[in-house]
C-alpha cells in the first residue's frame, strides 16, 4: 500500500506527535487508552515517526488526552445534547472516544490539517469538518446554529499562537457563546523557557509563542469568566490518577517526586467564558 506524504505547515506538523503516542499506547497490553484508528493512520503515513520513539514527553500528551477526555464526557453527561468543538482538531479521535450518540460535533482546523483528515474522517449528520483559522469569526456562525451548550477543546493549539490571536480567541468564543466551556493548555515558567531542549519539540520546527504562567490571566481578559479547573501533570484529578494502570499510576508519582521544573510550568485548564 502507498503511504501518503503529510504536507502540512510548520506547527500543524506538531500533530503527528500526539497521534504517534496514541497510536504507540494502543499496542501496549496495559494501555493508558487505545486508539486503533490512530495506529491505522500512522501506518498509512510516510513520516518519519521514529523520532518520537521513547519520548519521555508521549506520556505527558496521553495524560492530557486522557484529561481532555474525561471533562469532554462530564459535560455531555451534564448536558447530553449539546455541541463540541475541537479547536485545532489535527488528527484526534476524541468523538470515536467519548461521543454518546446525541451530541453535535465540529471539528475546527486550518485547511491543510482538514485536508489531511478528510483521508481518514467523514461529515455525518452529527460530526462536520470546518477549514478555517480560530481567529477567523466566519466559523463561528455554523457554530452558533446548533444548540448549545458548548464545550470548546483546544488541546495542544493556542500556546502555538501569539498572545494577541490567543486574546482574539477567547473574546470571539466568549462573545458568540457566552456561558460556554473552553478546555486549554498554558505554557508557564519552566515550559516556555525551555522548548528547545524539549524531547519532543525539540525535533520539530515549531515553537510556542504564548506565554502564560497563570491561567487567571483570562479571567482579567474576560472579567466574569472563571477557570474551574487547572492541573499540572503531576497534580491531575484523583479519580483520574486511579483510573490509571499501576505502572502509569508509578510513573506519576516519581515524576511528582523529582519536581521537574517542566512538568511543572505546563498546565490543564478549564475555564467558563462570560
Amino acid at each position: 500500500m502507498d503511504r501518503m506524504s503529510p504536507d502540512l505547515g510548520t506547527v500543524q506538523e506538531t500533530l503527528l506527535i500526539p497521534l504517534y503516542a496514541r497510536a504507540v499506547e494502543t499496542r501496549k497490553e496495559n494501555a493508558l487508552l487505545r486508539d486503533p484508528r490512530a495506529e491505522e493512520i500512522v501506518a498509512s503515513l510516510d513520516y518519519d515517526f521514529r523520532r518520537f520513539d521513547g519520548l519521555p514527553s508521549l506520556l505527558g500528551s496521553l495524560l492530557r488526552t486522557r484529561l481532555f477526555d474525561r471533562w469532554a464526557s462530564d459535560f455531555l453527561g451534564a448536558h447530553p445534547e449539546a455541541t463540541v468543538v475541537e479547536i485545532g482538531t489535527g488528527l484526534n479521535t476524541r468523538y470515536e472516544r467519548v461521543d454518546n450518540n446525541l451530541a453535535r460535533w465540529f471539528d475546527l482546523d486550518l485547511p491543510d490539517v482538514i485536508g489531511l483528515r478528510r483521508n481518514y474522517f467523514t461529515d455525518s449528520a452529527r460530526r462536520t469538518m470546518i477549514a478555517a483559522s480560530v481567529t477567523d469569526e466566519e466559523w463561528t456562525s455554523e457554530v452558533a446554529d446548533t444548540a448549545g451548550p458548548y464545550l470548546f477543546l483546544a488541546e495542544a493549539v493556542l500556546p502555538y499562537l501569539p498572545e494577541t490571536d490567543v486574546r482574539r480567541t477567547v473574546d470571539l468564543l466568549a462573545d458568540r457563546f457566552p456561558g460556554s466551556l473552553l478546555a486549554l493548555d498554558t505554557a508557564g515558567p519552566g515550559f516556555f523557557d525551555t522548548q528547545e531542549d524539549h524531547d519532543a519539540l525539540g525535533k520539530v520546527e515549531a515553537r510556542m509563542r504564548w506565554y502564560c504562567p497563570d491561567p487567571g490571566q483570562l479571567t482579567d481578559w474576560r472579567p466574569g469568566s472563571e477557570v474551574l479547573a487547572s492541573h499540572t501533570l503531576t497534580s491531575l484529578p484523583g479519580p483520574l490518577l486511579a483510573e490509571l494502570p499501576v505502572p502509569y499510576q508509578e510513573m506519576v508519582a516519581a515524576i511528582t517526586a523529582q519536581h521537574l521544573p517542566q512538568a511543572e510550568g505546563y498546565r490543564l485548564n478549564l475555564v467558563r467564558l462570560t
